[in-house]
């Protein structure tokens, strides 16, 4: 990959743009360990419970859509405004 299609690919300097997602990270990952989120206790989590989230949709049935509208509203009211943020910034460049 040439200079010119990496500086495409992450949308300036790729060293400017690794350090600004180290310190985005850093800034989330303070935030979701203050309201006591775990990363390696979630990721555990989900791959213990795969199996029987899986079984859990598969007995619902139709309530499961129900379900997963809601998951939706509640993973949209957190990707939206950071993909919003995220392109309003981008637009500055």
């Amino acid at each position: 990959m040439d200079q010119n299609a990496l500086t495409r690919l992450t949308g300036g300097s790729p060293v400017r743009t690794l350090v600004w997602l180290v310190v985005l990270s850093i800034v989330v990952g303070f935030v979701l360990d203050t309201i006591g989120l775990d990363p390696f206790g979630v990721v555990r989590r989900l791959i213990a419970d795969f199996d029987r989230f899986v079984d859990w949709i598969v007995h619902l049935g139709f309530d499961a859509f129900r379900n997963v509208g809601r998951y939706l509203v509640w993973g949209a009211i957190f990707v939206v405004p950071i993909w919003l943020v995220l392109r309003l910034t981008g637009a500055r460049r």
